[in-house]
């Protein structure tokens, strides 16, 4: 078993109180056994893609820099495998939304850049993000292969499954994803059921888990353009057949523990042979933009 520790907080403006409650947090995770530790979108401050605002890119750090410094000792006091996600700089001008996972030494193992950028009211990250350039390539570490996605990049099943092909033995998506206040009761049920259904599929399409930490709490548009935005926590993990190991409040900040049995991977795709059946030779078309 895989021991697993997602932590869903409350952030705020001040990115050193934020990064505090994650080492306090990272420490209990650790202290109650978890060897892999997951932590939620763009953890080290408030989620600033509401607006579109030049200044907000003096947050963007190098990768190494002072984060994953921190980050990395974190690791290594804890001996755990931490997924973290931050705010790139990778030169003037260009800008990624990057997870860095370390290893329990506190190296770095490899890191994700995110390779789908939304642009949607309050969700405007193609302002300020660059899309990935590094491909759908597991991060090797000694819990396993680590196929860490980001975010929107979570409704793609072409993404899930590139993991999966390369060998990925988890799905894992860092999130920052809310209801808009002024959606109806109604809609905001389905947007997160929808999200909630998506992820498990790639989980049961795919035979291997799926981890998803997901913020909570109110943020508001500092434009003043929307009623800002409430993210709807629900942090889960879904094993190899969907079924949830674990699911998350909406409202409440939650280290939860979960026990992942990676072995039981290999017993689903025996029984749900998914892999063995696909039409590799049918499916060029999938390339395309749209087939008229």
């Amino acid at each position: 078993m895989l021991k697993t520790g997602l932590i869903q907080q409350k952030n705020c403006a001040d990115a050193e109180i934020n990064k505090s409650k994650l080492a306090a947090n990272i420490a209990l995770c650790a202290e109650a056994g978890a060897e892999l530790i997951v932590l939620q979108e763009l953890h080290n401050s408030l989620y600033f893609c509401q607006t579109e605002n030049t200044v907000l890119f003096d947050h963007a750090e190098p990768i190494p820099g002072s984060s994953t410094i921190f980050y990395s000792d974190l690791a290594r006091k804890h001996g755990v495998v931490l997924v973290t996600s931050l705010f790139e700089k990778r030169s003037a001008g260009l800008y990624h939304n990057t997870s860095v996972v370390f290893e329990k030494d506190g190296s770095i193992a490899g890191k994700y850049r995110k390779m789908h950028i939304p642009d949607d009211p309050a969700y405007y990250e193609k302002f300020y993000f660059t899309p990935g350039d590094l491909g759908f390539v597991p991060i090797e570490t000694s819990v396993g292969k680590l196929g860490v996605l980001i975010c929107w990049d979570q409704w793609y099943p072409e993404a899930a499954r590139l993991m999966a092909l390369a060998g990925a033995e988890l799905l894992i998506y860092p999130t920052a994803i809310g209801y808009e206040s002024s959606d109806q009761e109604e809609e905001k049920i389905r947007q997160r059921e929808a999200w909630t259904i998506s992820q498990r599929a790639h989980a049961v399409a795919n035979g291997i888990p799926v981890i998803t930490v997901n913020r909570t709490g109110f943020e508001p548009d500092p434009s003043g353009h929307t009623r800002g935005i409430s993210f709807w926590g629900n942090s889960f993990v879904a094993g190899p057949q969907g079924e949830l190991l674990a699911l998350a409040s909406e409202s409440e900040e939650v280290n939860l523990i979960v026990d992942i049995d990676l072995k039981r991977s290999e017993s689903v795709r025996r029984w749900w042979p998914f892999l063995r059946d696909r039409r590799i030779d049918a499916y060029g078309e999938l390339i395309k933009r749209f087939i008229d």
